[in-house]
């Protein structure tokens, strides 16, 4: 890790626009990644980092499919669910549709879970290795209407600069 990732969390927060914030994320992912291809230490630093950098969130963490599961992954925020199945909740939904999940307002979405009351927003977004679902990463703002195209996007792209920088790789972890 380069030794100026550590303060880019604040070029993040001081960007201008959602644009100009996924830009300075994906240089700081980037730098944050480099020479490292541990899954959990990188998962790690990508919630702390998202979390860290974006406004307006309670929540951002990861959610590892694993024996037909989510299971709760390194995550930033209060205590969660420690498993989901697929179609329950919006991590769930995600999973099903096997595409981002973006909830303007959680309390009008059927089935949400709520693992923080304070949560008026989600944007779920799945990640792959090649056509394998490896998980969800999964953000919540205690502002309803907080995420939109620019943050689906920007995290999709955080997730494939992710993948290709890191080693992930369930089987070799074992099942509960």
């Amino acid at each position: 890790m380069n030794e100026h990732t550590i303060t880019d969390v604040d070029a993040v927060r001081r960007a201008g626009s959602r644009a100009e914030q996924y830009r300075e994320l994906l240089r700081a992912l980037t730098g944050l990644l480099d020479g490292e291809r541990d899954g959990l230490a990188n998962m790690a630093n990508f919630a702390a980092l998202v979390y860290s950098g974006l406004p307006e969130l309670n929540w951002a963490g990861f959610y590892l499919w694993r024996d037909g599961q989510l299971v709760l992954g390194p995550f930033q925020g209060r205590p969660a669910c420690v498993r989901i199945d697929a179609g329950r909740g919006v991590c769930g939904a995600a999973v099903v549709r096997r595409a981002s999940v973006r909830v303007d307002d959680v309390h009008a979405f059927p089935g949400h879970i709520a693992c923080d009351a304070a949560s008026r927003s989600e944007l779920v977004v799945p990640f792959f290795s090649g056509a394998t679902l490896l998980g969800v990463f999964d953000l919540d703002s205690p502002r309803t209407a907080r995420f939109d195209a620019v943050d689906e996007q920007g995290i999709h792209s955080a997730l494939q600069v992710l993948t290709a920088a890191t080693r992930l790789s369930w089987p070799a972890w074992p099942a509960p």
